[in-house]
């Protein structure tokens, strides 16, 4: 289907693309947020490229964390350190980059480069940043890079006392204290990022960049730099409500009169954002509820929803989300022009609404400069309704209310809470009430016509060959067709000998006889310094928000093993899926959150090693299973009683305090029973001791 589709868009596009600046006009795709806030095992490059398959028949463009290292292991990027040398992140490394990016690229999917250009991080004080050598020149910004006002003066303040000078220039933009802000009029910093996105672009191949915090810099400097190296997508980040205060920075980019860059399109999110959470969609209408809905900026318009920033997070960090209907404000935002940037929480969780909503997308021909009017409102029934033309066919997007009638020539083909989906009869395609995926068991599809023409049948085949009039089942619209395997299904519109408008579903069923397995998931003893905590209680929650240790602070986990030499508390789990994944918060018991738990552990499927690594609000957490998972089996050295794997004397005294009633601070019990006798006693001490003298 998809490529049906965009076969048809993307061949009208393809001419503007080699001369597209900022953001091509006539653009149909999608883009997917692949993080969130601490995402660091659902947003790993492995994991993010294992989808490939499947975000390419939905997303055209994929949006990843900024990618060279920064500070260490558990950061989302925003406190970069290397642009060149370094790209060893919190997410894997250069080689598996290259993978994705490149496999990305092959499905048609274009990855988009979060680029951190406001400040950067030094290496050891307020003013070193490191060196980096790239194709024999060396890149390295001086504290003369460093706007004056830096961090409210406390930079210049520092550079005074310790011998340094700062640049003579003032910021461009808003300050931020976190680090070091760059003056972007500086020469040397000019060069340091013109090199650093042309290299993103050449070397590492992503297809354009999300810009981060535009406010903090003029809007100038962002033209400056793509209309050097040429991205094909540009967005930036201007965190701004106010329609006017976003479209100036638009403005700002132009070079020789051409834009340079898009930008998220904050006004539209919190219009969105407000109906939602005050369930008033209603209040849709009117002016100032987004750039995409103003035909001179559309194009320049990537409609979002949530995203990192605005997500919730925790009690202590609640953000601003939308917290009810999230389904329809997301049914709003892909009905509408601009182009919409899907969020991987919402994904995740909502994936078969999120994928219909989209084909509704797809099959209409909404592109980012698609017209759209308002068909009707009602205040006192509060709904909304929005009519959008696309290239193939008009959708029709009902919000709020169902008391609105949608009228003739229009078929609801996706529905939830508060939104309908409405093609126009004028489509001319078939519709499956399932998206293409995983599915845990047997299930009905429903086939429908949407078409002009009255009575008209759907022809499907189930075995991936093209329906014909002679070739597939024909059956009425309405029809549900029982799923029961694993396999792709064609259905088109049959009107009399024609067959037209078909699309292609692949279901993945994964039934009763799914082979579930076993895993057990490691905390690396945190009750010893330097973590020294009171105990382990594990929280634990399933792809389905199914509790399975519990409810919080979970369950207290008592059981322990020597791994490698390391004391691990653990807890078996099943996995009964193939979607089915589980996700930990380790934390100390108690009913207090905060600072007594670690970041969300996210997405586990297979036995893993985990480690507390460090805190500061909450407890990092550091997957170690590479270096124990190959101990896990037959680790056990008989005598080796306190698991520091050699023995030794200590081994004695710990198999002597544990026969006295004792409790050893580390005691391998399967490792006690030196002379095999299956059990633990004064003899295991003799043949403890004859070891220990044999070996001298």
């Amino acid at each position: 289907m998809k490529k049906r589709i965009f076969g048809v868009i993307m061949g009208a596009v393809l001419p503007l693309l080699a001369v597209a600046q900022g953001w091509p006009s006539g653009y149909g795709g999608v883009m997917l947020q692949g993080f969130y806030w601490d995402s660091y095992n659902d947003s790993k490059w492995t994991v993010l490229e294992s989808q490939a398959d499947e975000f390419a028949e939905f997303f055209s463009l994929v949006w990843v964390p900024q990618s060279g290292y920064c500070s260490g292991y558990n950061t989302m990027g925003y406190d970069p350190l290397y642009w060149f040398n370094n790209y060893n992140s919190s997410f894997g490394n250069k080689t598996q980059l290259l993978s994705m990016i490149n496999t990305f690229r092959n499905k048609g999917i274009g990855t988009i480069a979060d680029v951190v250009i406001n400040h950067r991080k030094n290496v050891s004080n307020w003013v070193d940043f490191p060196a980096e050598t790239y194709k024999g020149v060396t890149y390295q910004l001086k504290s003369t890079d460093i706007c004056r006002d830096d961090d409210g003066g406390a930079a210049l303040t520092w550079a005074t006392q310790n011998g340094y000078s700062l640049s003579a220039n003032n910021d461009t933009g808003e300050d931020w204290s976190g680090m070091r802000d760059l003056d972007h009029k500086s020469t040397n910093v000019q060069n340091n990022v013109k090199a650093y996105v042309k290299m993103l672009l050449d070397d590492l191949g992503y297809a354009g960049f999300r810009y981060d915090m535009t406010k903090g810099y003029d809007a100038q400097y962002t033209g400056m730099y793509n209309s050097y190296s040429h991205p094909t997508y540009s967005v930036g980040e201007y965190w701004d409500g106010n329609q006017t205060a976003v479209k100036n920075w638009i403005d700002g980019t132009k070079v020789s009169g051409v834009v340079q860059s898009a930008a998220f399109d904050f006004p539209f999110r919190y219009a969105v954002r407000d109906a939602a959470n005050n369930n008033r969609w209603i209040n849709l209408s009117g002016s100032g509820k987004g750039l995409n809905l103003e035909s001179n900026y559309r194009r320049y318009s990537v409609t979002f929803v949530e995203n990192h920033d605005t997500q919730y997070r925790d009690s202590y960090n609640p953000q601003d989300p939308i917290n009810q209907y999230v389904e329809a404000a997301n049914a709003y935002m892909l009905a509408m022009p601009g182009t919409p940037c899907v969020f991987l929480k919402h994904w995740q969780t909502y994936k078969e609404s999120i994928k219909q909503m989209i084909y509704a997308r797809q099959l209409a021909g909404i592109t980012n400069t698609s017209a759209n009017y308002q068909q009707a409102s009602n205040s006192t029934s509060n709904y909304y309704v929005q009519r959008i033309n696309g290239t193939r066919g008009t959708l029709l997007a009902a919000m709020g209310s169902t008391t609105y009638t949608i009228p003739a020539g229009y078929v609801v083909v996706a529905s939830g809470t508060n939104y309908r989906l409405a093609l126009s009869t004028s489509t001319e395609t078939a519709w499956a009430s399932k998206p293409s995926g995983d599915y845990v068991d047997p299930f009905n599809v429903t086939l429908t016509a949407v078409s002009a023409t009255s009575g008209a049948r759907i022809v499907y085949t189930l075995d991936g060959t093209e329906p014909t009039a002679t070739n597939g089942t024909v059956v009425a619209s309405g029809t549900a067709v029982p799923i029961r395997r694993c396999l792709t299904m064609k259905a088109g519109l049959l009107v009399g000998n024609t067959v037209r408008g078909i699309i292609t579903r692949k279901y993945n069923v994964r039934n009763e006889d799914y082979d579930a397995y076993e895993i057990t998931v490691f905390l690396k003893d945190p009750t010893v310094a330097p973590n020294n905590w009171p105990r382990v209680t594990y929280y634990c929650w399933d792809s389905y928000d199914v509790q399975q240790c519990g409810s919080w602070p979970g369950e207290v986990i008592t059981d322990t093993r020597i791994i490698h030499g390391q004391k691990f508390y653990y807890k078996t789990f099943m996995i009964t899926g193939t979607n089915y994944k589980l996700n930990f918060v380790f934390n100390q018991g108690g009913s207090t959150a905060g600072t007594h738990q670690t970041v969300d552990v996210m997405g586990v499927r297979e036995t893993a090693f985990f480690e507390i690594t460090s805190q500061t609000n909450k407890y990092t957490v550091a997957d170690v299973t590479d270096q124990y998972l190959p101990y896990l089996e037959n680790d056990v050295i008989p005598g080796d009683v306190n698991g520091d794997g050699r023995h030794s004397i200590a081994d004695v005294t710990a198999l002597i305090t544990y026969l006295l009633g004792g409790t050893p601070a580390v005691f391998v019990e399967e490792a006690a029973d030196v002379n095999g006798d299956t059990r633990v006693t004064i003899g295991d001490v003799t043949a403890l001791t004859n070891i220990l003298l044999t070996n001298g």
